[in-house]
């Protein structure tokens, strides 16, 4: 049976050429527009550039008409989508439709290392691996996938590890859940379930701030008087320096609500230390932990709670990995 995929290009190294100087930039022709002749058999192919932007400038609002697009195509009949996308923000914007797409269809992202015609180049290669994973049935029911090198990753959990290695993303702590070969898509994990927030519009001013030693309250005082929700990186198992807790009290007091996470790589954050400024006294302030996302997912997955309207203990037990 045909297979229909549909291809949204969104700009990024992917899309992009080096110059006589070695610089990477943008080119007026996507030169992954028509370059079909890898699709498999099986597949019919439809490409669509929806925007044309270096990673760094893609902004939620962006996301989220990413997210319209990817509903109408399933009303369209599509069966699967390939997004091609930019390293530097790839795994927020899978893991933005990760949260907001109910949909049994197969979504992929994917992005390249190497520009279209630099020496080993990989974007057709995660192209093509990228087609093959969204027209598989074992796909299905699995969220936003991210696959990259041959490897199949949940957006929950992978992140880009290394500035230019084509090998950069990686899943900390669980590693792939698959593998893409010469005949087909292996799948050798599941991801558990996560509730979807189906939102058609974004709450602004989500901030996220990264704790260091000798840390003060100052960050945390300058954020604006409309900000609405606040991850922290903190220290550790999930620690923070004492002298910032005057500041973090007076944005709880506020209401603003305040996710955790760990800075650290590996592991997750957890309420282990009980001193000043330890993991147990932040938690009793009413400080939520997030369990194995880092900052930039954290603070996706508290805009997109906040868009949906969830406050209190229902926006703690979304953003809370453990339960969600």
């Amino acid at each position: 049976m045909t297979k229909h995929i549909l291809v949204l290009h969104t700009g990024g190294t992917i899309s992009m050429t080096e110059n006589s100087e070695g610089d990477i930039m943008p080119s007026q022709h996507n030169p992954l527009l028509g370059a079909d002749s890898f699709v498999p058999a099986d597949v019919e192919l439809t490409t669509e550039e929806i925007f044309n932007l270096p990673s760094p400038h893609m902004t939620p609002e962006r996301m989220l008409e990413l997210v319209k697009r990817i509903r109408q195509a399933e009303k369209e009949g599509s069966d699967g989508v390939v997004i091609t996308h930019g390293t530097d923000t790839l795994e927020e914007t899978a893991y933005f439709l990760d949260l907001t797409l109910d949909s049994a269809m197969p979504v992929v992202v994917t992005g390249a290392m190497r520009s279209s015609n630099e020496i080993g180049s990989d974007g057709l290669e995660n192209l093509q691996s990228a087609i093959k994973t969204a027209a598989s049935d074992d796909s299905r029911n699995k969220g936003t996938l991210v696959v990259m090198n041959d490897e199949i990753h949940t957006a929950r959990f992978v992140t880009k590890t290394h500035t230019t290695n084509v090998a950069t993303f990686r899943t900390p702590t669980f590693g792939p859940v698959g593998l893409v070969t010469k005949d087909g898509v292996r799948f050798f994990q599941e991801l558990i379930n996560q509730e979807v927030c189906a939102i058609d519009h974004l709450v602004d001013k989500v901030f996220l701030i990264k704790a260091y030693a000798g840390m003060d309250g100052t960050l945390f005082d300058a954020l604006p008087e409309d900000t609405h929700g606040l991850t922290i990186e903190a220290l550790g198992a999930g620690n923070l320096p004492p002298t910032t807790l005057p500041a973090i009290q007076r944005l709880l007091d506020r209401n603003i609500p305040i996710v955790l996470v760990s800075r650290c790589f590996n592991g997750v954050a957890q309420a282990v230390y009980n001193y000043e400024g330890g993991g147990v006294q932040l938690k009793k302030m009413g400080i939520i932990f997030c369990q194995g996302l880092n900052g930039q997912k954290a603070r996706i997955k508290l805009q997109v709670g906040l868009s949906d309207g969830k406050q209190g203990q229902d926006l703690a037990d979304f953003v809370d990995n453990a339960v969600s």
